[in-house]
């Protein structure tokens, strides 16, 4: 899995604190014992820096990163029904396939249906979250080759979509 960067952990944050209410957040983290102190930051992007912080990026099993993981399901990806779930599988195993043996790279040869089945992810997915969600969502599940594609692409725009606006 790709890990977000700095600002991509600060818009994640944005978007569970404007789901759930940036208080019961907090509250959240504490309970799910990602932090000591119970002083909460002033803002979201400080709570973010240091979640980010505490848990190297997301990339170390400790409380902070399966805290934050567990917030960011019950935020967004319950919004993600059984069946979309099953169709964003298949779409995931065509991604998969465009992948080299050691899941490293990207096969020369498989740019365009990663990018058809990445748009096709895309679409189903921002219909339901909202386009940073989505976008957010999908890094965090894509291998660092794919998530690297991910971030070139255009944000989508939710007007199309009928989804809610970006946060």
């Amino acid at each position: 899995m790709a890990n977000p960067t700095g600002q991509e952990m600060r818009e994640a944050v944005a978007v569970v604190a404007e789901r759930l209410g940036y208080g019961k957040l907090y509250d959240r983290l504490v309970r799910l014992n990602a932090f000591v102190s119970r002083r909460r930051p002033p803002t979201p992007a400080i709570l973010a820096d240091r979640l980010y912080n505490l848990s190297g990026g997301l990339r170390r099993n400790v409380p902070a990163t399966i805290a934050f993981h567990t917030v960011w399901a019950e935020a967004v990806g319950r919004a993600i029904g059984e069946d979309l779930d099953k169709t964003l599988e298949g779409i995931a195993e065509r991604i998969n396939a465009t992948l080299t043996p050691d899941e490293h790279a990207i096969q020369p040869d498989k740019h365009a249906d990663l990018a058809a089945a990445l748009d096709e992810y895309e679409r189903a997915l921002v219909g339901v979250v909202g386009p940073v969600a989505a976008r957010l969502d999908m890094i965090m599940k894509a291998v660092p080759a794919v998530a690297d594609t991910v971030r070139t692409r255009p944000l989508p725009a939710a007007a199309a979509t009928g989804a809610p606006a970006p946060s």
